[in-house]
């Protein structure tokens, strides 16, 4: 069974996600977003092992809390990222311009592309290249249970802002239309902020997708 335990972390209200096969015990860790110490318990209590960390994209509020989930598991677990967000993740995931400063653990070693295919216990996951919110950012597709966590691609009713460094409306919408919308109606968008929702629900009803 694939379990999915959800913590709303950080400044930013971030939606941060531990997901294990509770057959191997194995789990990942998805952009911890603060408070790693926080989810690393959580693994401890369940009995689960925190192998890697994969992060959706670098902004610091989807990786504040890297650090501290390394520090708290052993051994430390390599962190996934796509290449094209390493100058986000080496400024901080932009901290510094919302006058903050954070650690970003360590730096990633697993480079994530488009079409990779990630192996979680019995569970796999495609990695989907989705930039626009940021040049990098990607989503974790598991077909099987009809799930994907999308990070600030899309969310109820609405997209990810595309007013900060690296960001363009035209590339989101178009990683929304090509990433997104092509999965089939009834899979589950676990994002970055808010509600889930589904590929169905956005399909029909937000407004920067209704034509």
């Amino acid at each position: 069974m694939l379990e999915i335990k959800q913590f709303q972390l950080g400044p930013a209200l971030t939606n941060a996600y531990l997901v294990a096969d509770s057959s191997t015990k194995q789990a990942v860790a998805i952009d911890p977003a603060w408070d790693g110490e926080v989810i690393a318990a959580e693994a401890v209590k369940q009995g689960w092992q925190i192998g890697e960390i994969w992060l959706t994209h670098a902004h610091f509020d989807h990786l504040g809390g890297v650090a501290d989930v390394v520090k708290n598991v052993d051994p430390p677990p390599p962190v996934a990222m796509h290449d094209d967000d390493i100058p986000l993740w080496s400024m901080q995931g932009g901290a510094p311009i919302f006058g903050m400063r954070i650690d970003p653990g360590p730096e990633p070693s697993i480079s994530l592309k488009h079409g990779q295919k990630l192996k979680l216990g019995t569970y796999e996951f495609e990695v989907r290249h989705a930039p626009g919110h940021t040049p990098g950012h990607v989503v974790f597709y598991c077909a099987s249970e009809k799930v994907v966590f999308c990070g600030d691609v899309v969310f109820l009713g609405s997209i990810g802002r595309t007013d900060l460094p690296g960001g363009s409306y035209e590339t989101l919408i178009n990683s929304i239309r090509t990433q997104i919308l092509t999965l089939p109606d009834e899979t589950r968008l676990l994002n970055g902020h808010g509600p889930e929702t589904t590929v169905g629900a956005e399909r029909r009803g937000n407004p920067f997708l209704v034509a």
